[in-house]
């Protein structure tokens, strides 16, 4: 059996940073999905389930209801490894593109205050499994450490 494309990358020199994995055609239209790491795969700890969920509230509730990519906007979600997320969007864009989108995204989350959409029994399947404060302390640390300044060498997977 074909790997597929996200096991062809090396991991061992991956960066966190923002990452076009793959972009596919679905009738006219292009998807292109995007690798938002945000630790150092095999290197740093992974993000607990408590926070990476709670970013999964956060994200996906700002980029459906953006003025702009609300629309564009197919899916948000934790990567299993729980190293960063996939970012698919609908449109034939660049990491370079969407730094914008996702420097706002997280600086949103970073900024969150208040009860977490979508964090009830009635809205979600594991309500309890939330961690805000450790949801803001990451947002922080992606934007400070890999979005601020960001190299060309954290847009591009390495080879």
């Amino acid at each position: 059996m074909e790997k597929i494309a996200s096991f062809t990358i090396d991991h061992i020199k991956l960066k966190p940073g923002v990452y076009v994995s793959r972009k596919d055609h679905v009738g006219a239209e292009v998807i292109t999905t995007f690798d938002l790491r945000m630790t150092s795969p095999n290197d740093e700890p992974v993000m607990n389930t408590a926070e990476v969920h709670t970013i999964e509230h956060l994200g996906a509730t700002f980029l459906r209801n953006h003025p702009d990519f609300g629309t564009k906007t197919v899916y948000f979600g934790p990567m299993g490894c729980r190293t960063g997320f996939y970012l698919l969007l609908a449109g034939d864009d660049s990491s370079r593109d969407i730094l914008p989108l996702v420097t706002e995204m997280f600086t949103f989350i970073r900024d969150f205050r208040g009860e977490v959409p979508g964090s009830s029994a009635k809205d979600c399947g594991n309500y309890l499994d939330m961690n805000l404060p450790m949801a803001n302390w990451l947002a922080k640390k992606y934007l400070e450490e890999v979005l601020t300044n960001i190299t060309e060498e954290r847009l591009v997977y390495p080879q």
